[in-house]
């Protein structure tokens, strides 16, 4: 049997580019996927010059995207029988990320998504005590409002089957760190098989996401996500409908 293609991208809005580098070099040798895309939005000229030789292809736009959108360009981008996505800052080390697709690639499982709140993941690691506590809070009401209950939505590592982006795809609206969640409650309407994956993760300073300032945002998305979910399992073409009255176009149309 031939082995399943894998395509990596990595979303980066100010990284920090020597972990950028490491990680990407990591992931090319360790994991030697077909293809490795970073998704660089708004870099500095020196950033895009530091990563010139790196073994990944480097997208890059004037302005920032949201982790969504640029994780959304990336695998309309890629040509592969599996989508993944890891966060640039390398929180999910490779080995991780290799777990990740694993049931993906072996097991056609749908979708796979990286999970730092499972009782095997291994923390190396911790948040601070808020960010731990609001997460903790978010995963539980997510997991009682979505079908799909996970004890983690917003890891950053989750692989995809392409059969599985293409049911998917015309279904996402939202452009940041919320993506996470809708990918999971959209995949959940549709019936695709999602398994979750404890991994080992380490948090890293100087995450852009606000535990205060994006606690708001993040629970309005996830009740986007719940009604665009709820709509689309009792009527799909209805849902792109509403979604699109209401929200504007899908990610895959701007």
């Amino acid at each position: 049997m031939t082995r399943d293609s894998v395509g990596v991208v990595v979303p980066a809005y100010e990284p920090d580019v020597s972990r950028l580098r490491d990680y990407v070099e990591a992931v090319d040798e360790s994991l030697s996927p077909t293809a490795v895309l970073v998704e660089l939005d708004a870099p500095a000229v020196e950033q895009t010059e530091r990563l010139a030789d790196v073994p990944a292809r480097v997208e890059t736009v004037p302005r920032r995207r949201g982790k969504g959108a640029a994780i959304t360009a990336g695998f309309e981008r890629l040509d592969t029988d599996v989508l993944a996505f890891a966060d640039a800052d390398g929180s999910t080390p490779v080995a991780a990320l290799g777990e990740v697709l694993d049931p993906v690639v072996t097991d056609r499982a749908d979708l796979a998504v990286g999970s730092r709140r499972h009782p095997d993941a291994e923390i190396v690691t911790q948040q601070t005590v808020l960010r731990r506590l609001l997460g903790d809070g978010y995963a539980w009401v997510a997991g009682r409002l979505l079908s799909v209950g996970l004890h983690d939505y917003q890891c950053g590592a989750k692989a995809i089957r392409a059969d599985g982006w293409e049911r998917v795809r015309d279904h996402l609206y939202e452009p940041g760190f919320a993506w996470d969640i809708e990918l999971v409650a959209i995949a959940g309407a549709l019936d695709l098989s999602v398994r979750e994956v404890p991994v080992e993760w380490r948090d890293r300073p100087g995450s852009t996401v606000d535990p205060v300032r994006d606690a708001a945002t993040l629970f309005r998305a996830l009740l986007a996500a719940r009604y665009r979910a709820d709509r689309l399992r009792e009527d799909s073409r209805q849902t792109a409908i509403t979604a699109r009255s209401e929200g504007g176009p899908p990610l895959v149309d701007r």
